[in-house]
């Protein structure tokens, strides 16, 4: 018996008159495509009859329904305690969250990997060209990751949350880091802060970099050519220890930014045990705008950081370049606000 063969995306784009690429942005929801453009691809979806459902299709396109939502980390063992930090931190959480509020709609489902050593990265390529899931999602953590051009040159479909450390021919989804660093920087100035001091991640990170390089920028145009400084690992204890070294050389510091919310809240602490007042002695600016910004006493003054959505497109852009891996290299980035709360 012969099966009726399944519409694809060639017949839309055919009936369409437009290129399978358009036809696969427009089905999976990516942005700057040409609004004209959404009605001529539906209608043609509902003229061939055209399915654009993953679930549903995998028996034909031999696919597992599954992409893995891969950690790059430095150096990790067994007894390693990043896995509680992963769930602690609300940053892999609020990724999770924006990731399954596409990836549910579609039927696909996500996994988890955490890859710490050069023979779990070769694993890792290995286990996906071998089908174990149809494309990665990425959070590259350090600074130097062969994981990305890894995951290219073994043609892996594969999106990163943040921009790559080197020139890698991948899609990426990032914040417009050095402005939202600026923007915290303005704001600070604009209360009156004349002794502003920084807390920022490991400056070879390509997030933390942008950051450090927007807030200085910032602060130079207004005629601040020396920012204290001293740094973190974006954990809450990191901004503690950081902020009692800032003190010590700069007891006289009357505002802060910090380059994360975990860091900033870090730092809250140092300056209740130091008997400062935030923000009346010390404005105290955040980044990320988290969970933790809300919970924190004063309630943080941060720059918003929309990773929701961020990753909400990175799930939109791999499932786009799964079905279409001839498409041109994408990056999409977003803005950041300032969130005004009671530290500053």
């Amino acid at each position: 018996m012969r099966t009726e063969r399944l519409p694809t995306l060639e017949d839309v784009a055919r009936i369409a008159g437009v290129s399978r690429a358009t036809v696969s942005r427009v089905i999976n929801g990516i942005r700057n495509v040409d609004p004209q453009l959404h009605e001529v691809v539906w209608d043609a979806v509902g003229r061939t009859g055209y399915v654009p459902n993953r679930l549903a299709r995998s028996l034909v396109t031999r696919r597992t329904g599954t992409v893995a939502l891969v950690v790059s980390d430095s150096e990790t063992h067994d007894d390693d305690p990043f896995m509680g930090r992963f769930f602690a931190d609300p940053y892999f959480g609020r990724v999770v969250g924006g990731l399954m509020s596409v990836l549910r709609d579609q039927g696909v489902q996500l996994a988890l990997q955490i890859v710490g050593t050069d023979d779990q990265r070769k694993r890792l390529v290995g286990d996906l060209r071998n089908g174990q899931a149809d494309g990665a999602v990425v959070l590259s953590l350090p600074a130097v990751d062969p994981l990305p051009r890894m995951l290219t040159e073994g043609n892996v479909p594969a999106v990163l949350i943040g921009r790559p450390a080197e020139p890698v021919p991948i899609d990426y989804v990032d914040l417009a880091n050095d402005t939202g660093a600026a923007l915290a920087a303005d704001h600070l100035l604009a209360r009156g802060c004349q002794r502003i001091a920084m807390i920022t991640g490991p400056a070879d990170v390509p997030a933390s970099s942008d950051r450090i390089a927007g807030f200085r920028r910032s602060m130079a145009r207004h005629g601040h050519g020396w920012v204290p400084t001293a740094t973190g690992n974006f954990t809450q204890d990191s901004g503690e220890t950081a902020m009692r070294a800032l003190l010590v050389d700069n007891p006289d510091v009357d505002g802060l930014f910090a380059a994360n919310d975990l860091m900033a809240l870090g730092a809250l602490s140092a300056l209740r045990e130091a008997g400062r007042n935030v923000p009346n002695d010390v404005a105290v600016v955040g980044f990320d705008d988290s969970s933790a910004a809300v919970a924190a006493s004063p309630a943080l003054t941060t720059i918003r950081h929309p990773l929701e959505d961020m990753a909400a497109e990175a799930a939109r852009l791999l499932l786009a370049r799964i079905e279409d891996p001839t498409m041109r290299v994408s990056s999409v980035i977003y803005e950041p606000a300032l969130i005004k709360r009671a530290s500053a």
